[in-house]
Parts: C-alpha cells; sequence; structure tokens
C-alpha cells in the first residue's frame, strides 16, 4: 500500500466516514477503520485500494496491537462518533463515560498510536467534531462536553507537532442526514427530515479539500452548516 498515500478513516462504516473514504480514494489508499467487520468488508469491496481496519476503537489494547503494523500513515481522519441524549439531573455518570471513551479517549489513543506513523509522512490529522463542540444546548450535556474536550485536544496537538510537520484540523458540522441523526430526532421527539440537514458527501468534500489543500496551507477549522 506504498504506491499512493495512506489514510485511515475510522467510522468508515456508514455516514461521514464512509463518504469520506469514497472520497478519499481518488487519491489515497484507505483503511477502513470500524467495529462491524461485515460492513467494513463490503464497502472495501465498493472502493478500489481500500481494505478494512477493524478494531474496537475503545479497547486500548487492541489499539496498540492494530497500529502496530502501520509505518507511516499521511491521513489520520477520526470520525467515530456516539450520542446519548437527556438531561444533566437524569443522565447517569455511564452514560457520560461511554460519551467520552469513544468520541473524546478513543481519539488521543489512536493518535498516540499512530503519532510516530504521522510524523514520519509529516501527516494530517482530522477530528470530525460538531456544532455541539460550539454551542452546547439543553440535553445534549455529555456529547457537547466531549466534543468541547475534542476541540481544545485538537488545538493542543496541532501546537505540540507543529515542529513535526503536522497539520491538524477540526470540522464543525452542523445536522448531516445519517443514521445517528434519524436516532437523535428520535430522541428529540421530532420527526427526521433529511432534506434539512447536509449530506454526509458534502461534508466529506470538506473534509477531503482541507487534506487536499497545498502544502503552504493549513486549515485548522472548518464549519459547515446547512444551506435552508
Amino acid at each position: 500500500m506504498a504506491s499512493r498515500p495512506i489514510a485511515l478513516v475510522t467510522g468508515a462504516s456508514r455516514g461521514i466516514g464512509a463518504a469520506v473514504a469514497r472520497s478519499l480514494s481518488a487519491t489515497h489508499e484507505v483503511l477502513l477503520g470500524g467495529r462491524d467487520s461485515d460492513a467494513l468488508r463490503t464497502l472495501a469491496e465498493e472502493i478500489p485500494g481500500a481494505r478494512p481496519w477493524p478494531v474496537e476503537l475503545t479497547d486500548g489494547e487492541a489499539v496498540a496491537a492494530a497500529a502496530d503494523d502501520i509505518d507511516t500513515l499521511d491521513v489520520l481522519i477520526h470520525s467515530a462518533g456516539t450520542i446519548e441524549l437527556g438531561a444533566v439531573s437524569e443522565v447517569s455518570a455511564d452514560s457520560w463515560r461511554r460519551t467520552f471513551e469513544l468520541n473524546l479517549f478513543a481519539v488521543t489513543e489512536l493518535t498516540r498510536a499512530l503519532l510516530p506513523a504521522l510524523r514520519a509522512a509529516s501527516g494530517h490529522v482530522v477530528l470530525v467534531n460538531s456544532g455541539a463542540g460550539l454551542a452546547a444546548k439543553p440535553h445534549w450535556g455529555s456529547y457537547a462536553a466531549s466534543k468541547f474536550a475534542l476541540r481544545a485536544y485538537a488545538d493542543v496537538l496541532r501546537a505540540e507537532e507543529a515542529g513535526n510537520g503536522l497539520r491538524v484540523t477540526s470540522v464543525f458540522p452542523g445536522r448531516v442526514a445519517t443514521d445517528m441523526q434519524r436516532d437523535v430526532r428520535d430522541s428529540e421527539g421530532g420527526a427526521f427530515e433529511p432534506e434539512r440537514y447536509l449530506r454526509p458527501e458534502s461534508v466529506a468534500e470538506s473534509i477531503v479539500s482541507a487534506v487536499r489543500a497545498p502544502a503552504d496551507a493549513h486549515l485548522t477549522e472548518i464549519t459547515v452548516r446547512p444551506h435552508t
């Protein structure tokens, strides 16, 4: 897989992650990260030069073992995430922990494991954040807190790794027409209206544009909102 740049996309089995993998495949060899091995294999059959990279991102030992086989990595895109809505008076500590485990700690551990490979390629880390990482609202407490923390992590990573040539981009999409959004609308008691939301492919284009930016350009933050 060394003939073209290599990109690892987490959350690649569906939604934004799958859209990013499809778009990036035009210029990169793509590792499809996720838990659903069957879905990853099916997607890999559709994308030339792609192969599954199945791993449970919240399992630190599994992540370290999987990352150990990667010597050089040009792009790491964190697209996996979870959300559990509820009032702060009702949401349990376990719910907060589950949210932070995937939305933050899995990101920090995978990035840490892959830093030598990223440094070797003067690579690029993209963190798919959320509008909730810029402004918190009622019932979104644990999710917003995890995304605020993710933004802080990106800022620190960018500053610490600038001397190693790494670029770090945070992307803040609004509502996106994905399965996760369908679940969110169910929790909110509202209708799922995909025509009012961003398409995963539109968010993917913003991400890929940042990855393909010229070497002298560093897109540090991108905010994408539905045009309705």
